[in-house]
């Protein structure tokens, strides 16, 4: 028994002593091609993120929908809220590319360690962004509904099974049902975002401890 403990620890060691030695210039290249990487696709999310609602507007049911905001009298608001929005959008996107040209370039890692930390707080900034405009949205909306003296006038199509429903409790009912939508809405776009921007920002996160590592 003993025998064969020896045979095996003599046989590790072969192996052991057969695995390549990564130089420090092999192991910063890996680092930065993988940031690379994992920037790109960033950029490439933020991208579809940005271009995948807008087919939403093709559909009819979207453009009936958008009647209620005007009856609510919201409609102008939103207007002016989605152009600020879509400039964010695009500025965040441009800082996307900004961040993946210039991780694109091989420098060294005290360089290398500054960009990814860059990148990793535009990535969170776009996030909080993101989830702020879905929130001052919906309270632009209940804001809408409080002000709107005839409730009813957004759903001709009910009108006549909310006659016996008091104009007070409907506008209640309306303001908490779009006040929970956004609750929910707020929290499955950030377990959304937790799971796409999350991950990648842990691998960067992995990058930059790894570089940190290498620097010492």
């Amino acid at each position: 028994m003993t025998d064969e403990l020896e045979l095996l620890k003599k046989d590790w060691q072969k192996k052991e002593f057969n695995v390549p030695k990564l130089s420090y210039d092999e192991i910063h290249k890996m680092i930065w091609k993988k940031s690379s990487s994992i920037v790109k696709w960033i950029l490439i999310i933020s991208i579809l993120e940005f271009t995948l609602p807008q087919l939403l507007y093709l559909l009819p049911s979207y453009k009936e929908g958008m009647e209620i905001y005007e009856s609510f009298g919201i409609a102008k608001y939103l207007k002016v809220l989605s152009g600020l929005t879509y400039l964010v959008a695009f500025y965040f996107i441009f800082q996307f590319y900004k961040r993946f040209k210039e991780i694109s370039v091989l420098d060294n890692s005290k360089n290398l360690m500054k960009k990814i930390i860059k990148t990793r707080k535009t990535v969170k900034h776009y996030v909080i962004f993101s989830l702020s405009m879905i929130m001052v949205t919906i309270i632009i909306m209940v804001i809408g509904v409080y002000l709107n003296d005839d409730i009813t006038s957004a759903f001709p199509e009910l009108k006549d099974s909310l006659e016996n429903i008091s104009a007070e409790k409907l506008k209640i009912t309306v303001m908490l049902s779009i006040g929970i939508f956004g609750v929910i809405l707020t929290l499955i776009m950030g377990g959304i975002y937790f799971l796409l921007y999350g991950l990648l920002l842990r691998k960067l996160k992995n990058n930059y401890s790894e570089l940190k590592h290498l620097a010492v």
